[in-house]
């Protein structure tokens, strides 16, 4: 929201009274956005599935270790409670600090009331084939065999006898969109390794018939991110090159390619970061919607009641 290359983090407020005085138009834009911001929270909270085929619908987060995943999980339901939580655990380390497949309600900070999408966090992917997220675990996930908190072992693949459920799990326990999420400053150095897992996860999902959408996280230009009316993504955005990378390795369109700068180590939330977020999940759940309405008749019949 301030001018290119200059952020709410990394300047004093005189210098940020010297940014309002030489840029006239500035203001405007800092309320444009939060107008745009409450507009988008809005229609979230509106939201509904697809013909009602689900009562909530499930977005599962798969990506590289230290990609973002368990930070947006935060980032959302930080923009959505009004302050900054840390809900899902957050780290640095080399391999996965996410250990169990944890699934999150995300709740509406003024009536507490439980929205109708979920977010599942994963293990990380890593490079080794016993290590990090088990690939055979991934077709399991998706068709909702998996309960919270069961802990991943990279070593042990997930079998059906592990859980007591039906072996085909009603379409509302299913993944119904899964978000591919990427460090943007790691998209162009991606391993042929990782590459081949994220590839491997992207064809069980087309065959599962699951909506999905890319992530890129930890973009440094995020006040540059979308054009002036924050709709479209601004012609000249300076990651460009990632976005198109990352639609030729895994054949997603641009639309489905959204960037997110996830909070860290703010004291508070910033208007332009929320409509990142809120902007990259209202797509989520028009991926969500656009796989439901493409189900088979058989499975838009294998339905449970709410």
């Amino acid at each position: 929201m301030f001018p290119s290359g200059v952020h709410n983090d990394s300047i004093s407020p005189e210098a940020r009274y010297n940014c309002i005085k030489k840029n006239p138009g500035f203001i405007k834009k800092m309320v444009t956005a939060k107008q745009h911001r409450e507009k988008l929270l809005s229609a979230l909270k509106a939201y509904r599935p697809y013909e009602h085929l689900v009562s909530e619908v499930h977005i599962l987060l798969v990506g590289p270790v230290g990609s973002g995943k368990s930070s947006f999980i935060n980032s959302v339901k930080s923009a959505f409670q009004g302050h900054l939580t840390r809900q899902a655990i957050v780290g640095s380390d080399e391999s996965s600090i996410t250990k169990q497949y944890r699934v999150y309600s995300i709740k509406d900070g003024k009536s507490g009331e439980t929205l109708p999408f979920m977010l599942c966090d994963s293990m990380g992917l890593e490079e080794g084939e016993e290590a990090g997220l088990c690939m055979d675990d991934i077709p399991h996930i998706l068709k909702g065999c998996v309960p919270d908190r069961y802990q991943f072992n990279p070593c042990k693949p997930i079998k059906p006898k592990h859980f007591t459920s039906a072996v085909s799990p009603p379409l509302k326990d299913r993944i119904h969109c899964v978000a591919f999420v990427l460090d943007i400053s790691s998209v162009n150095t991606l391993s042929d390794k990782m590459l081949g897992k994220l590839k491997k996860i992207h064809k069980d999902v087309v065959d599962c018939g699951v909506g999905h959408v890319a992530l890129l996280t930890n973009v440094k230009n995020y006040d540059e991110v979308l054009d002036d009316n924050f709709v479209n993504m601004a012609e000249s955005v300076t990651s460009l090159s990632q976005v198109q990378n990352v639609q030729k390795m895994l054949n997603i369109p641009i639309a489905n390619i959204l960037m997110v700068s996830n909070y860290a180590s703010e004291r508070r939330l910033e208007p332009m970061k929320d409509i990142l977020i809120f902007a990259a999940l209202g797509q989520m759940l028009r991926a969500a919607d656009d796989a439901l309405e493409d189900l088979p008749l058989e499975d838009a019949g294998n339905l449970d009641p709410f």
